[in-house]
């Protein structure tokens, strides 16, 4: 049974599942972002457990086909090191999870800092659909939004 489900979870697969596991938890921080659902499921730990698990299983499925992860340190050497790199399967699935990851953690984020300001849900959703398909982006939009409403700007909080 688990050769099954180790032989299923292929590369390919795994960047579906990736992408279409991730889109529930956006609904919910887009559509409710003031819910229950959205603070227990959402801004919790929860999210990051399964994008970790997934990490961790994409890390055992590299290493076992011999990846070499010490050539993914020559990603600060240059432009086209960072090229060479994404041509790897294994590299560009770990690079998508982390990137997903750190999106859908700023996301929640921006969810969770939104409410102590009261900030509109309706203009809250403009830097959360950027936030998640760009972003840092979203997450200067979001700052914006939160410069108006909060009416100042802290450089530390």
């Amino acid at each position: 049974m688990l050769e099954e489900i180790y032989n299923y979870f292929t590369i390919d697969m795994l960047y579906n599942w990736v992408n279409i596991g991730v889109l529930p938890f956006w609904l919910i921080l887009i559509f409710f972002p003031r819910s229950h659902l959205a603070r227990y499921f959402v801004t919790s730990v929860f999210p990051i457990f399964i994008l970790g698990g997934t990490y961790i299983f994409v890390l055992y499925k590299s290493y076992l086909n011999s990846f070499d992860f010490v050539g993914n340190f020559n990603l600060y050497m240059g432009i086209d090191e960072i090229s060479d790199l994404f041509s790897d399967k294994n590299f560009l699935i770990m690079f998508w999870i982390h990137f997903i990851s750190i999106n859908l953690f700023v996301g929640g984020w921006i969810v969770k800092d939104s409410q102590k300001f009261m900030i509109n849900k309706f203009l809250l959703s403009v830097p959360l659909v950027i936030t998640y398909l760009i972003g840092p982006l979203g997450l200067f939009v979001y700052w914006l939004i939160r410069i108006f409403y909060a009416k100042n700007i802290n450089l530390y909080e």
